[in-house]
């Protein structure tokens, strides 16, 4: 569904990814681990035709560089770690703004962009906020209304960046059951970057481990995120711990804390 070949991206004069080769499967979720400034953002935004890259890129059988930018939305939804929302929107009518792709030359919501937004806002238990304001929203609900208006959107292909980035433990768990549970129902292919190790290898079928901006590591989260590899990369000192058959990263002080007084 995604074939990466040579993926490189120049942001002014640094070199932010090099090269990066990456394949995901129909229905596979993949997510993306790696340093601060390992590249991982911008990995999205390119495969998002967001910003300029070079080097080889399908989505879902199609040559990304013969998309224009409306087709290449039909395929891929990108939900950004730091959208921007414009000030008072309701939720209803930012959820329709992921119907943009499929609007026609005049650009005037259809019957079917209206039913499309409102069995998103239904599957996603959002219709009780549906007039309310998105930045009066907590987290949890905030990014229930990002994944709504990527659902609404249509395209088998959902990048996302760092989704729980800022969520309590509990709102962090129902938002990546929350994933796991769209991409079976609608057979969604699902790339995502993440932080917390962890999570990564608890969601992931697959994890690719990112480092200056070059793929270091792909496969089971088991063989990828060890503590060598952890060590090597994330300059850390961490435990793994196995968790039926996933991956527990556990940090570890570098020297015991003084005695207190």
């Amino acid at each position: 569904m995604i074939s990466v070949r040579g993926l490189t991206v120049d942001l002014g004069s640094a070199r932010v990814l090099d090269g990066l080769n990456l394949v995901v499967a129909p229905g596979e979720w993949v997510t993306v681990v790696g340093p601060n400034g390992a590249g991982k953002s911008t990995m999205l935004r390119a495969l998002a035709g967001v910003v300029p890259h070079r080097g080889e890129v399908a989505l879902a059988g199609h040559q990304a560089g013969s998309l224009r930018r409306r087709q290449r939305s039909r395929l891929v939804s990108l939900v950004p770690q730091n959208p921007v929302v414009p000030e008072g929107i309701a939720v209803t009518d930012y959820v329709l703004l992921g119907r943009t792709p499929h609007l026609g030359p005049l650009g005037a919501l259809g019957h079917a962009d209206v039913a499309a937004a409102h069995a998103a806002l239904a599957r996603l238990d959002l219709l009780g906020l549906a007039d309310r304001p998105v930045t009066t929203l907590s987290g949890g609900e905030r990014q229930r209304v990002l994944l709504a208006r990527a659902l609404a959107q249509g395209a088998p292909i959902l990048l996302l960046d760092e989704p729980t980035t800022a969520l309590d433990v509990g709102h962090q768990q129902q938002v990546l059951e929350l994933v796991d549970d769209l991409r079976g129902d609608h057979d969604l292919t699902v790339l995502s970057t993440m932080h917390d190790l962890t999570l990564a290898g608890q969601y992931a079928d697959r994890v690719a481990l990112l480092a200056g901006g070059r793929l270091a590591a792909e496969g089971a989260a088991a063989h990828v995120l060890t503590e060598e590899l952890l060590a090597r990369h994330y300059h850390a000192r961490v435990r793994v711990l196995n968790e039926g058959g996933r991956p527990v990263v556990v940090p570890l002080r570098s020297a015991a804390p003084a005695d207190l007084p």
